[in-house]
């Protein structure tokens, strides 16, 4: 078991260079299951939901690479057969197999997928989508059979834009027959890198990035070379803690388009910042303004960043209201927060923050990936020590953490318990 342990109010200045995107890297390495042949991922994060990945490509028995920050996979010796509980569980993004595997083979057998209890989270947007391309879905237990004689293309419209429906969407249609039209579909930047990824394989596929997007079933695809794009939800949480104690913290390689959302709101809370092509450079802010936030698909305001928002948003001057409205129960962390002398009061889906002057060092859990990124903040603002466990969450999502942290002025450090 890993425990961070945080020595909290040192100035952040230098450089973070961002990693590739966790969201876009976890759905390219179940992609490359539709390639008849060695596929190249580059600029890859280094975390903990990539092993996993790996390891259910391996059980299946494809040839996985990994050096630095480049992923080599030969899916050519793939066996279909059932993926097992105890691997799909390990992360959320394991369903992406459902719809390589029944896109490629016509059949896949597999559990339903882990990942962090942040909401009840169904797959029911992604078996509608199945279903309507003419595949069966059985459910029994825990477990999935999902078979077709053939795929063919259908007219899908998405209950509400869900990320996960909209890749496994495409995912499944590209080897349909025909032509797919998927409407209200999600719009976030790591749904047009899954697509492009396809697409230099031989996919047809246009309107990545829209509410409306068109796959044209094609026969089969092939390897190809791909780069992930920048992580925007590890650029927004390093400019969050720029923000907080920021000297000229530049964070590097990152889209600033990407974040937008945040960066707006940052403006409105008297941030210091200079946006650039590539990078953002920032400073703490002094005089931290209160401001309301809703969370919402790409563009809006991300899910992802608004427990790292509301360590910021805890110590701004007056009151602030947050809507989450993505997940139910993405307010774990404030029980914590509280302890480290927040005042937020949660009603629903919603919380208000009465801005204080100071957090304080204590032993809190980050109880889920965005969590462990809030507690994170806080232990870095906060006076004292903060001590933070169960961060394993914490590790899926982000790339050497500590080391980046630790090369901007940070003091903290991840031991054995």
């Amino acid at each position: 078991m890993k425990r961070i342990e945080i020595e909290g109010g040192h100035t952040l200045t230098g450089e973070i260079k961002i990693s590739g995107a966790k969201n876009s890297a976890v759905a390219l390495v179940p992609a490359s299951i539709l390639s008849d042949s060695i596929v190249k991922i580059e600029n890859a994060p280094n975390i903990s939901d990539i092993d996993a990945l790996e390891e259910i490509l391996e059980y299946l028995g494809a040839s996985f690479k990994k050096e630095g920050s480049l992923i080599t996979i030969d899916p050519s010796t793939i066996e279909n057969k059932e993926i097992p509980e105890a691997i799909s569980v390990k992360l959320r993004a394991s369903y992406y197999f459902m719809a390589a595997l029944l896109g490629k083979y016509r059949h896949v057998e597999m559990y339903f997928p882990g990942g962090c209890n942040i909401g009840s989270r169904p797959i029911d947007q992604t078996l509608k989508a199945f279903e309507e391309l003419n595949a069966k879905v059985e459910n029994i237990g825990n477990k999935y059979i999902i078979s077709a004689e053939r795929l063919i293309g259908g007219h899908i419209y998405l209950d509400m834009p869900s990320v996960g429906a909209t890749i496994n969407t495409m995912l499944a249609a590209t080897l349909a027959v025909g032509t797919t039209i998927l409407e209200n579909a999600a719009k976030e930047p790591e749904i047009v890198d899954v697509a492009t990824f396809l697409n230099n394989m031989g996919a047809k596929i246009t309107g990545a990035g829209t509410s409306v997007i068109k796959i044209e079933g094609v026969q089969k695809l092939n390897g190809c070379y791909t780069e992930v794009i920048p992580d925007r939800i590890e650029a927004g949480t390093y400019v969050i803690a720029g923000a907080l104690l920021g000297e000229n913290l530049k964070i590097t390689n990152i889209i600033p388009e990407h974040i937008k959302s945040l960066t707006s709101k940052l403006e409105q809370m008297g941030a210091d910042m200079t946006i650039g092509n590539d990078y953002i450079t920032i400073n703490k802010i002094e005089n931290i303004k209160p401001t309301n936030i809703k969370t919402l698909g790409y563009p809006g305001f991300p899910t992802d960043l608004q427990q790292p928002m509301t360590v910021l948003l805890s110590l701004s001057d007056g009151i602030s209201y947050l809507e989450e409205t993505i997940y139910e129960n993405r307010f774990q962390n404030v029980p914590y927060l509280n302890m480290m002398g927040a005042n937020i009061e949660i009603s629903g889906q919603k919380i208000k923050i009465n801005g204080v002057k100071k957090l304080y060092g204590k032993d809190v859990l980050a109880t889920d990936l965005r969590a462990g990124a809030c507690m994170l903040l806080a232990g870095l603002v906060a006076n004292g020590i903060t001590r933070i466990t169960q961060v394993e969450h914490l590790l899926r999502g982000y790339e050497n953490v500590i080391e980046k942290l630790v090369a901007v002025g940070a003091k903290i450090k991840l031991e054995e318990i």
